[in-house]
């Protein structure tokens, strides 16, 4: 089982995946982690979120790369926070052209998800604004765009969290 979880930036779409997660009864909770913390404000967010899932049963594995390598044990529940990060690190990590990375991050996920009994994937919504950030910067939102476009097709289901309130779209 696949859910897609997207919001904006303190929309609660942590907070709403680390709860179903919570309901997951069976196997191992795996927490995995991807942001980078590139500097204060990244070790202030991170520490948060620490705290947040402290004393829920997490295992945290941290990811700044490609999930197609992690050995994720069979029957766990994955929590994934979050596939911007991801799609960051990937876009200036060097590796790959930037036409293939939205392809190479959609197939890295769905073969985690064959091997987990349920991934939750938090994502973020960066497109509403209608601003214009700069050629690199749209880049990097175009290969997001399609990746959060590819698993949504593919997810059982996909809450939007607004507000904190989550709003079934699939």
């Amino acid at each position: 089982m696949m859910h897609l979880i997207i919001g904006g930036s303190g929309s609660g779409k942590s907070e709403y995946g680390e709860t179903l997660m919570m309901r997951e009864r069976q196997g191992r909770r795996i927490y995995l982690a991807t942001m980078r913390p590139l500097d204060e404000e990244g070790e202030a967010r991170v520490e948060r979120h620490r705290a947040m899932r402290r004393g829920k049963g997490f295992e945290t594995i941290e990811c700044y790369g490609r999930v197609n390598s992690l050995m994720i044990p069979a029957e766990s529940s994955v929590l994934l926070e979050c596939l911007g990060n991801l799609t960051m690190n990937l876009f200036y990590s060097g590796e790959g052209k930037e036409e293939d990375m939205a392809q190479i991050l959609t197939d890295d996920i769905l073969d985690l998800k064959k091997r987990t009994k349920t991934l939750m994937i938090i994502t973020n919504d960066i497109f509403s604004d209608g601003l214009f950030y700069g050629v690199e910067t749209e880049a990097y939102r175009a290969v997001l765009g399609q990746v959060n476009k590819n698993l949504a097709r593919e997810a059982d289901w996909v809450t939007e969290v607004v507000y904190g309130i989550p709003v079934k779209i699939k």
